[in-house]
């Protein structure tokens, strides 16, 4: 589903996580199709449970992931901790916190960005753009 980085027409894949749909809706609405003109643009995937995470990530191919740290009842953190450890080439994952200062639990959980809450549409889309600039760079070394 990725592709080169140049292929504007391609997609990217964002899986998208948190329990509470007014969360997916606002990351959706900041994403929007695509977060910077210079990439492809993006299906988001939502999900609302950790197993539905675990699910997507084993079989669909997913470029990028947000999770909210604030989920429940998995949060985004222990979540991403999981995946870093249990996904065999885990995509990059931009976890949203519930204050600046649980910057040393995304640390922990080994977030590659971190945004916090209330959701800044414009910071995250520039996290995720990085992330997406990044994957594309690694999706291009590998092939």
């Amino acid at each position: 589903m990725a592709n080169t980085g140049t292929d504007k027409s391609a997609l990217m894949r964002v899986l998208v996580y948190s329990h509470d749909a007014s969360v997916r809706e606002q990351v959706r609405l900041a994403i929007g199709r695509r977060p910077a003109a210079d990439l492809p643009k993006v299906e988001i995937v939502e999900c609302a449970t950790a197993p539905a995470v675990l699910k997507r990530l084993e079989e669909t191919k997913v470029d990028v992931a947000i999770f909210d740290g604030e989920a429940r009842p998995a949060g985004g953190m222990g979540l991403c901790r999981q995946v870093k450890d249990e996904i065999f080439e885990c995509p990059p994952v931009l976890l949203i916190v519930g204050r600046r200062d649980d910057g040393w639990l995304a640390a922990w959980s080994r977030a590659d960005k971190v945004v916090s809450h209330p959701i800044d549409p414009i910071a995250l889309a520039e996290s995720l753009a990085e992330l997406m600039r990044e994957r594309l760079r690694q999706l291009a070394i590998t092939q």
